[in-house]
């Protein structure tokens, strides 16, 4: 099971100076300020390392507002064509997979996690919970984290 972590809403003036520089950084690329990472790292004096490092765990509270994340546990059978249908079925309902991780399989199954952008997903996240349920060659899939 992955480790989705805990969350914290911290004023800004008490962040360190390298994670308000990633959240600026963000924020340039996503404006086109800045065409490229090294750009804007460039721009606001912050290195790529440090960037990277903090880009996937920083985010303004508004830019939370606009992207659901749901991690989603599976068994999969250890077969040709079963991940991709999932994935495919994911990508069918609107859902865009940010992370996976699989396990090596044993006993014919293998443990499948995947972070799921769900803003954007068509119907409710239960829906796609019970498609990947329904879907051949799933045994188990269960929501082990949300925001």
């Amino acid at each position: 099971m992955a480790n989705v972590g805990r969350y914290y809403v911290v004023r800004e003036d008490i962040l360190p100076e390298a994670i308000m520089k990633t959240v600026q950084a963000k924020e340039m690329l996503r404006r086109g300020e800045a065409a490229t990472v090294h750009e804007a790292t460039e721009r606001i004096g912050l290195s790529r390392s440090a960037f990277y490092k903090y880009k996937d765990g920083v985010y303004e509270l508004s830019e939370l507002k606009r992207e659901r994340i749901a991690t989603i546990s599976m068994d999969l059978e250890h077969r040709s064509g079963v991940l991709s249908k999932v994935l495919a079925l994911v990508a069918d309902l609107e859902g865009n997979v940010l992370t996976m991780n699989q396990s090596i399989p044993l006993q014919g199954y293998a443990n499948v996690v995947i972070s799921v952008d769900v803003s954007q997903l068509s119907g409710e996240l239960n829906g796609l919970v019970d498609a990947l349920r329904r879907q051949d060659g799933v045994r188990k899939a269960i929501v082990v984290g949300q925001g």
